[in-house]
């Protein structure tokens, strides 16, 4: 009890946290609820590994003569693939906050009031992370060689972050204007599975008919499948890369704003 009376007879209050402070902060809360509730990691370690096994071996013999041979055109997109639907736990995990009154508890802090969004942000990142470290080690052990090395790796999961965390502020705007984290879940994928699937992800794009070269040619997650391959296997593609990091900055102006926006006014 004195040394409560001690901390309520200062006569200065503490200083508020700093931006930084606040998003640091929260961004250990986001990777200390996947140390109690494990079970989050499952999609960025047992999901990742089911993908890669089974598109290797199911369409390996058949689009490039063996497992082996397509697992150095496959990982790159699949890795891709998989990054982008783990993007959606950052507006399943906002609507759950937003709907458990964790929500209005933050806004009362004395904090930047952004900083709940980016801390959500910068933990992700550690999930997505995790996820693309796991594929790589199972492409690895499938005989997977990027002939780009170490170097071209981390540039193509860098550049795979840098469009994830964009991607993610999308999510956030769904998590606050849906009602439920089912129905997140629901919507980003109704957007997710034409884009990843309807992409050169799994086979080259000049296999496929010319309306629907077309349509692939213009999805992002063909640039980005493309810039990710290439930079792994020592050949990088300027314009994909570009295409990429130009898209990235754009979803960050447009959505970042109105997800900060909605998040101040949400009730």
């Amino acid at each position: 009890m004195n040394a409560t009376h001690e901390v309520l007879a200062i006569g200065t209050r503490p200083r508020p946290a700093s931006a930084a402070s606040a998003v640091l902060t929260l961004a250990w809360r986001a990777l200390l609820k996947i140390k109690h509730v494990p079970f989050q990691l499952f999609d960025v370690t047992v999901t990742p590994i089911m993908f890669t096994l089974l598109f290797t071996f199911i369409f390996g013999g058949a689009l490039a003569g063996s497992p082996r041979q397509y697992v150095q055109y496959l990982l790159p997109g699949v890795l891709v693939q998989t990054v982008l639907f783990i993007t959606v736990y950052t507006g399943v995990g906002l609507n759950a906050d937003i709907h458990k009154g964790l929500h209005d508890r933050f806004r009362s802090m004395p904090m930047w009031q952004a900083a709940p969004l980016l801390g959500a942000l910068a933990g992700d990142v550690f999930r997505y992370t995790v996820a693309s470290l796991v594929i790589l080690t199972v492409g690895f052990i499938l005989g997977f060689r990027p002939q780009g090395g170490p170097v071209g790796v981390v540039l193509a999961v860098a550049l795979l972050l840098v469009f994830s965390f964009a991607l993610s502020w999308l999510w956030i705007i769904v998590g606050m204007l849906v009602r439920t984290s089912e129905s997140v879940m629901t919507t980003s994928f109704v957007f997710l599975m034409p884009l990843t699937f309807a992409s050169d992800i799994f086979v080259d794009l000049r296999t496929m008919p010319g309306w629907l070269q077309t349509v692939v040619g213009h999805n992002p997650v063909t640039h980005l499948a493309n810039a990710s391959r290439g930079l792994m296997h020592g050949r990088p593609d300027g314009g994909d890369v570009l295409w990429t990091l130009v898209a990235s900055a754009v979803l960050v102006l447009v959505a970042g704003p109105i997800a900060v926006r909605l998040y101040r006014k949400e009730r």
